[in-house]
Parts: C-alpha cells; structure tokens; sequence
C-alpha cells in the first residue's frame, strides 16, 4: 500500500483524479486543497485512508507543514504529484508583473519547495515517484500565455535535471504533459478581466479569452482516461520519462519535434562550424 500526496485537489480537476485512482488501487491519499472545505464530504467517504489538508503552495511553512503532517499519519511519502498550477493569459510584453511572478511562484518555485519538502523522506527509504504535472505549453509556445509555457518549460528542464539526481536514491521522476482536458482549467475565463498593459495586444488577448471561455467543458481529454494513462505509464516495466495526454497535443507534440529536428539537421554547418 502507498501513500499518495497531491497538491491542488480542487473538486473538477487533475488532483482530485489522481486521488479517487490511487484509492481504486487500495493506497492512501493526502490531498491538500487552498480550501479544504470542498473536499469534506468526499473524504468522509473514504475513512482513515484519506486525510485532507489545507495548503496553499506557494507558502514555504505550510508546504513543510503538510508534508510533517502527511509522514506523521501515514509514515512516509510514496508517490507525489505535484499538480497545482494555472496560467493567466496575456502577451509577454504587456502581462502585469504581478501576474508574472505569480505565474512563476504557482507553476514553478512551488514544485521546488514540495520536492524539497518530500525528497528526504523518499530518499532515506530509497524508493518514491515524483510526478510533474506539465503542460503541452511546457513543449510548445501557446500565444497569450507566453509566461505560463515559460514557467513549464522550466519545469521541464528541472524535471529532467532532478531525474538525473535522484535516480541513485531510487526515486523516479514523471512528467505529465496534457493537452486541453475537460477539467475546470477554463471555467474563470469568461469572469476574469482582461490585465494587458499594452494596448496593441488587447484585441488578441480578448480573443485568445474568447476563445478558451467558449472551450469550457468542449475539451476533447477526459481526465480519468488521462489519469489512467499515467499510472499505466509509471507500472510498465521501462516506464517513460515524459507522457503526453491527449490526441490533438499527441500531434503537436510530434509536429513540433519533427519541426525541430528538420531544422536542427538544415543547420547542422553552422552548428558544428562554431567549434575552434
């Protein structure tokens, strides 16, 4: 039996997934929410195997908190999933700086802070996962939301450097890469006032909000199929570094590197000629 933390377990989305899946399997689950209240009812469901906890990601002590917490009642961390993040849209020149840097606290340093919180404990037993919830975003620029795709980019990039130094220890590293799945991700668009700075964008990031307002509860990802995926992933028996979820950002996601291999090899003089 495992233990499962998972961050941004809003009723509606990725987190609250992971969850049910990990019970089907008979493990526990420590599913931590902004607001715990949402979750009651649910883990009243589901006993002594499910404690929910209130953390906001972004705060250092409560991070440490919680992860006291969850190793308190159940022993230890098996499995976490790092899963809290969204993106405000808007053009990389004219999004406010507040939103930028909150961007990058919410999608980025808040990973840093829960893998620095959970890795000693899956170290000392040698043996964890760790699962980064990406983005098709972390692959390919998506317009308006230049800092979001920034963000987990980033997170990519250290995703793969932690799974080069962990996998002494026995802890494992997945990234997750979704494309558009029917969670809430789009519900607050249509309420959520346009912050462009600079006027020439307005038009597109009004469109851009348009756009994805009207994609609410159309997109094509189920999140229980998507989950599944994943877990399929993490038991086979070479489990991949990276997964896309998702047909349409399948597609994308091989556009893009076959795009980029094409121009990788078309450069191939100018690349190797810049060596003494």
């Amino acid at each position: 039996m495992r233990t499962w933390f998972i961050t941004g377990g809003t009723p509606g989305g990725f987190g609250l997934v992971y969850a049910e899946a990990a019970l089907e399997q008979g493990d526990r689950v420590v599913l931590t929410a902004r607001r715990p209240a949402e979750l009651r009812e649910w883990a009243n469901q589901h006993g002594d195997r499910v404690l929910v906890l209130q953390l906001d990601v972004t705060d250092a002590e409560q991070v440490r908190a919680a992860v006291a917490a969850a190793e308190e009642r159940f022993g230890g961390i098996d499995v976490l999933v790092n899963n809290a993040g969204r993106g405000w849209y808007g053009s990389v020149e004219g999004t406010p700086d507040e939103t930028v840097r909150r961007t990058f606290d919410l999608n980025l340093f808040a990973v840093v802070e829960v893998v620095r919180a959970v890795l000693p404990g899956m170290r000392a037993r040698g043996d964890g996962w760790i699962v980064n919830m990406s983005s098709l975003a972390g692959l390919v620029g998506v317009q308006g939301f230049g800092h979001y795709s920034a963000a987990k980019f980033a997170l990519e990039g250290l995703s793969e450097t932690l799974r080069q130094e962990v996998e002494p220890f026995g802890v494992r590293v997945l990234v997750v890469e979704p494309g558009a799945f029917r969670t809430k991700a789009y519900a607050g668009f249509q309420d959520e006032p346009v912050r462009e700075t600079v006027d020439a964008y307005t038009g597109l990031v009004e469109g851009i909000r348009a756009t994805f307002a009207d994609q609410d509860g159309k997109q094509p990802g189920d999140p229980g199929r998507g989950v599944r995926a994943v877990l399929s992933a993490m038991n086979a028996s070479v489990p991949p570094q990276r997964i896309v979820l998702g047909g349409a950002a399948y597609d994308a996601a091989v556009a893009m590197h076959e795009s980029a291999l094409v121009e990788l090899r078309e450069n191939k003089k100018l690349s190797r000629g810049a060596d003494f």
